[in-house]
Parts: C-alpha cells; sequence; structure tokens
C-alpha cells in the first residue's frame, strides 16, 4: 500500500495541471474511500523527469489582434464588465483559465490548440489592473500595443503560480471557477491564504464564516460559495462569451455563406466522381473538402477533424477515418459527413447525410423521421428562461414514435471565431444543464439516427437564437425562436415525401429557396447548375 501511495502521489505532480480543481477534489474523494490519500506536489514532475529531453517543445505560434470589426466590443469595455462583476460579488480578483474566454476578453486569437484559435495563457483581472501570463515570444509588437492600449501587463506563462500566491498572501479575494481552473492553482491559492491567516494568528480558513455573517456589505455584494478568500463560481466571462453581439453575429453569417459556397462545390464534385466510378476514400473525401474551404476568403483551418463516414463507418458517432482503415466512399450505401470551419469572422459546423445511389426504404424513413425532429426544434417558439432540455424532445418525437432514438445531445454551443464547442448552453437530454437559452446565443441542431453495423445519419444547421414577436406575451415576458445560420440543401430523394406533413414540406422548400437565394451568388458554372438542382421545391 505504502508503495502505490507514493507513486500516486508523484505521478499527479504534472496531473494537477491537466485536472480542474473539481476533478481532483472528486478524485480524492474516491482514492480517501481506498485508504489512500491525494497530495499535490508543486516543485518535482516525475512525467518530465521521465520525458527528459525528449520532452516535445510547446507550441510556439505567434497569437494575433481579433479585429474590432469581428470582435464588435473593446477589450477595455470587456474588462469594465469583468470589474463590474468582480465588485457586485465582493472579489478582488478573478483568475481566468479557460483558453477562449482569455482569448474573446483580450481580443486575441492564436494557433496552439488544433482546430482552435486560442493560445496558451492564463488572465488575471483585478480592479485597476489586468495581467495575461503567455509566452512573449508569441507577442508580436501588434499584439503587444493592442494589449498596452487596454491596460493589460505581461508576465510569463509560468508566473501564474506565483502571482496567484502572491495575492492569496495579501489577503485577496479571488474569484475561482473551479470548474475549469487547475488543481495547481487552486492548490497554491488554499496555500497562500493559510500562510495569510496564520499571520492574522488564524488557525483554519474558517470555511463559510464571511458568506454566512452578518456583515451587511458582504451581504449586499452577493458573496456565495465563498471560503474565506475565495469564491468558487462559474466565470464571469463564460456567459457573456455566448451571448453575440451584431458584429459577431454578422460574421458567423457571413462565414457561413462562404462555408456553403464550398460545400456546393464539394458537392457537385464529388457526385460526378462517384457517378464516374472514381474510387475515392473516407480520407480523401475529407482532403479534398479542405481544399474547397480554403479557396474561401479568411478561411484559416477545419473547426474539428471531418468525420467522414461512408455505410457503417457513419453509425460511429465520432468517427474519425485514418489512411489504413478508412473505407471507399460509393453508391451502395448512406455517406454521412459532419465537418467545420474556422474563418476569421467566424466558425462553421455542418452535418450532411446523402446516398449516392438509391435509398432503401429504411433509410428514407429514418432520414425523414430525422428530418422532422430537425425541423420542429428549428421552428420551436419558448418564453424566455428556458433551458435547452426543455426542447431535446422535438428534435427526438418523430424516432420515438417507432421506437428509435439517438445516443448523443442534440445541440451544443458554437463560439464566434472561437471553439466549435462552447457552454454554457446546450439542448440535451441531460437535464442537469440549467442554463438559459438567450438571444444572441449560437447552437447546433443535429439530431440523427445511427444503425449499428449499417449507416448513420445526422442532419446538422447552426441556429441563432432570436426574439420573436408574437400576439400575446403571457406574463408579459419575451419569446425566443430561431434563425438559420446554414445553407446548403439537404438530399431530396432521401426523404419519404408522404411522412412528411403539409408544413414540413412548406419549410423544406422554403429553406431551399434561401439557399439558392443566399447561396448562388457566390457559385458559377457546374456548382451554380448543381445548387439549382438540389434546391427545386419537393
Amino acid at each position: 500500500m505504502m508503495s502505490y501511495h507514493l507513486v500516486l502521489e508523484l505521478v499527479l505532480t504534472r496531473m494537477q495541471f491537466l485536472f480542474s480543481s473539481d476533478a481532483a477534489e472528486e478524485l480524492k474523494a474516491a482514492i480517501s474511500d481506498k485508504n489512500h490519500e491525494l497530495i499535490l506536489i508543486r516543485d518535482f514532475n516525475l512525467v518530465d523527469e521521465i520525458w527528459g529531453e525528449s520532452r516535445p517543445a510547446p507550441p510556439n505560434e505567434p497569437t494575433r489582434v481579433h479585429a474590432i470589426k469581428y470582435a464588435g466590443v473593446d477589450v477595455a469595455s470587456k474588462l469594465s464588465f469583468v470589474r463590474s462583476q468582480l465588485d457586485e460579488n465582493g472579489c478582488d480578483t478573478v483568475v481566468i483559465s479557460m483558453l477562449d474566454e482569455v482569448a474573446w476578453l483580450l481580443n486575441m486569437r492564436g494557433s496552439d490548440v488544433p482546430h482552435s484559435p486560442v493560445f496558451y495563457s492564463y488572465l488575471t483581472v483585478e480592479m485597476s489592473t489586468a495581467t495575461l501570463f503567455v509566452d512573449s515570444n508569441k507577442v508580436s509588437e501588434e499584439v503587444l500595443e493592442h494589449l498596452k492600449k487596454a491596460g493589460v501587463k505581461l508576465k510569463s506563462y509560468e508566473a501564474i503560480l506565483f502571482d496567484v500566491e502572491r495575492l492569496a498572501e495579501k489577503g485577496a479575494k479571488l474569484w475561482l471557477d473551479s470548474s475549469s481552473v487547475n488543481a495547481a492553482i487552486v492548490s497554491v491559492f488554499r496555500s497562500g491564504c493559510d500562510r495569510y491567516m496564520r499571520k492574522r494568528g488564524k488557525t483554519e480558513r474558517q470555511i463559510g464564516k464571511e458568506a454566512s455573517s452578518d456583515d451587511p456589505t458582504t451581504k449586499k455584494r452577493g458573496v456565495q460559495n465563498m471560503e474565506l478568500n475565495g469564491l468558487y463560481k462559474a466565470s464571469p466571462v463564460t456567459l457573456a462569451k455566448s451571448v453575440k453581439n451584431e458584429s459577431e453575429i454578422r460574421g458567423m453569417k457571413n462565414s457561413h455563406l462562404r462555408d456553403a459556397a464550398a460545400l456546393a462545390e464539394f458537392w457537385c464534385w464529388i457526385e460526378e466522381e462517384v457517378r464516374n466510378n472514381v474510387a475515392l476514400t473516407e480520407v480523401q473525401v475529407a482532403e479534398n473538402l479542405l481544399e474547397f474551404r480554403r479557396k474561401q476568403d479568411g478561411f484559416i483551418e477545419t473547426s474539428f477533424d471531418t468525420i467522414s463516414g461512408y455505410g457503417a463507418n457513419g453509425a460511429i458517432i465520432h468517427y474519425r477515418p485514418t489512411p489504413d482503415s478508412c473505407s471507399s466512399v460509393g453508391s451502395d450505401n448512406l455517406f454521412l459527413l459532419d465537418s467545420g470551419a474556422q474563418y476569421v469572422d467566424g466558425t462553421t459546423d455542418i452535418t450532411r447525410t446523402v446516398h449516392f445511389g438509391e435509398p432503401s426504404p429504411r433509410q428514407k424513413e429514418c432520414f425523414t423521421r430525422v428530418l422532422q425532429g430537425h425541423i420542429a426544434l428549428d421552428q420551436a417558439v419558448f418564453p424566455e428562461r428556458t433551458p435547452g432540455f426543455v426542447l431535446d424532445v422535438l428534435a427526438r418525437s418523430s424516432l420515438w414514435k417507432i421506437g428509435l432514438d439517438y445516443r448523443h445531445g442534440t445541440g451544443h454551443g458554437v463560439g464566434a471565431a472561437l471553439n466549435v464547442h462552447e457552454g454554457p448552453q446546450s439542448i440535451s437530454y441531460r437535464y442537469g444543464n440549467l442554463t438559459a437559452l438567450q438571444k444572441g446565443m449560437i447552437v447546433s441542431n443535429e439530431p440523427g439516427y445511427y444503425e449499428d453495423n449499417s449507416f448513420g445519419i445526422r442532419i446538422e444547421n447552426l441556429l441563432l437564437v432570436k426574439e420573436v414577436n408574437l400576439a400575446n406575451s403571457f406574463g408579459g415576458i419575451s419569446y425566443l425562436g430561431f434563425e438559420k445560420l446554414t445553407f446548403v440543401p439537404i438530399q431530396r430523394k432521401l426523404i419519404d415525401l408522404p411522412l412528411l406533413s403539409p408544413s414540413e414540406i412548406n419549410w423544406v422548400n422554403e429553406y431551399h429557396e434561401q439557399v439558392w437565394e443566399k447561396v448562388s451568388p457566390f457559385l458559377s458554372g457546374n456548382s451554380l447548375n448543381w445548387l439549382l438542382v438540389n434546391t427545386r421545391p419537393l
């Protein structure tokens, strides 16, 4: 038992930077049941010792300024909002560790993480200053000037622990999102708090003392989940980032139209290749799609690894083709393509399922029921303060009627020229997420059906939450609905027309009319003709 305990201590020296504080606490509780103890060691790293000189170098790509015409709000205004949240919650400093939150708050982008325009960093925001912890060789003169203008100081990436400890030892009240801040930061913060309180003659942190005190100032400032010098609460940036401003919305709309043009050219190309019996693997299909996207203005990279699944591979929800094991794409089964792109002004994510031959009645029925769920969610109207899980049933109802379902959420949040998956909002059967959908949020609408060892179906568009004008307003509240951002045809021959209601047929026809109107100006030649054929009324 002693040797096992020792190994656990040492291995976790690196993992304390990879585990969130919440995850580390869960692990600590789990191993304590087995009479083991979790100890975080700050100054020794067994993993790095074993790695030695063979350890890969950290990413060294430069950061860039995310232009105000895309960001919509300047850094000073965003920092002012965060400081107002600090004041309201009785805190002196907030530690931001989610990379997309740092990028959004500072109107910066990077390329340290594949498919996501973020960079390794931390950020602390205090009432009168802000500090970015990042490798200085990633910061150009332009970025440095951008940060100076907003009053943001630079420190080395590794200095975050020392600064958190210094703040704690001074008695500063820190706001920490324990679901994202790593265990190392929380550990040094608590150690610093202990030293601060020993100086004041205290022997423990007195958990909850201030939060439950009768001090009217504390109560007024909304202190909650507070240790003596720490507030453990969701980052103030998370929700603010999820509600897009007009510039971010405009960028998302524009980038989706360019992306739609690339996809129209791609689908025109692949249909001709399959028709001519050209051998194409799933990997080759994904590579060619990338080339079509690269032609578009503002393209940076893909927003995730393309899911290119033919036949049975399409039934694997998170399938990733590899050159050594992928299938060839043919005309005897369904082909599912889930892909996305990062543009300078927006982020896309779209799934289409097609058949290059003749689909079976079973495939058509399943596809049509997935489409009905997609339409039902797209047309949803709901009162403000509605959490996403309430809407999830709309996307599944048609499948449920014949005893079918799918094992994933229906929708996730999407960043604006940021991570393709972002929170806090979602549309899912997981009812634990009570985040209300708000005007300006962007979510995916992606119901599916997967028949093991046979085929997979998914239809995905991105939706913008908008306010809708209704004849009534029960309780004086606002009602919300969705606006489509994605404009790519849905394959008509996969639709079992008798299953659709007149209103559902009308939805498909109106959608395809919008696709033609919005995307045709970007196309010419064969791809324009392809779009015309594939947007004709049912």
